[in-house]
């Protein structure tokens, strides 16, 4: 039987981000806040692929053999690195305005990118299969986050691995992820995040481990507004933070 393909899609979030679809490659525009956190996620995921797969990060294309899903892809801020790695990344997403905008930047960086205007639950249906799902700042702007990490598990194969990020629903949160960015910085349009779909670390990977994957790891990311960088930490996942979870063989 087939599964709802539009089960994890929440139209008003689709919405959001379509109307910012342009201004995806501008560092000083609406998605500034993701150029800045960039290169601490980018650590991340390159460490865990790494690790995982026995991948030394020193080598010319690390990834090389590895097929990549990056869920929301955006604009492809993180698919391109990523295929930089050697990866062959399809990069997906439900705003149907992101996928000209990244198409026509990798094609401008000379990067060959499958970037597709689709669902992770059409994805799962068509059999698709992928070594490392990539689930960043995604699952709190869809309708269903049980259903679709569900289909997370789906899109992995065995042994595969997935990343995601979100943000954590405490007061912190709100008083940065919101009043900070959207009402006082200005970095987001008011109403990109709503504080009631942010997920604590424990109710994450209570999810991730009914989906029957194994999660492994956790990290918060910290943002220092005095060197104006994020930062990795082991302790505080106040505001941002990032999982590894594992499909078992």
């Amino acid at each position: 039987m087939t599964r709802d393909t539009a089960s994890s899609i929440d139209p008003d979030e689709v919405a959001k981000f379509e109307a910012m679809a342009a201004d995806w490659w501008d560092p000083k525009g609406k998605f500034k806040p993701l150029h800045m956190l960039n290169p601490c996620r980018l650590d991340y995921i390159a460490s865990q692929i790494a690790t995982e797969f026995g991948r030394d990060l020193r080598n010319e294309a690390p990834f090389k053999g590895l097929r990549l899903l990056d869920i929301g892809c955006g604009g492809g801020l993180l698919s391109e690195p990523m295929a930089r790695l050697g990866a062959d990344v399809v990069g997906a997403d439900a705003a149907e305005r992101n996928i000209p905008v990244a198409r026509v930047h990798a094609e401008q960086c000379g990067l060959d990118i499958d970037y597709r205007h689709t669902t992770a639950e059409a994805l799962a249906d068509a059999d698709e299969r992928f070594d490392v799902v990539l689930n960043m700042e995604v699952i709190e702007h869809v309708a269903e986050p049980q259903a679709f990490l569900q289909t997370c598990h789906s899109l992995l194969k065995p042994g595969g691995l997935m990343v995601a990020s979100t943000l954590n629903r405490t007061p912190k949160s709100f008083a940065l992820g919101i009043i900070g960015a959207e009402w006082v910085m200005r970095w987001l349009p008011k109403g990109t995040h709503d504080w009631h779909k942010f997920i604590t670390p424990d109710e994450l990977f209570g999810m991730i481990e009914k989906t029957g994957l194994d999660p492994v790891d956790r990290k918060g990311m910290v943002f220092n507004p005095i060197t104006w960088r994020w930062s990795l930490s082991s302790n505080d996942l106040s505001v941002n933070y990032v999982t590894t979870s594992l499909r078992p063989n």
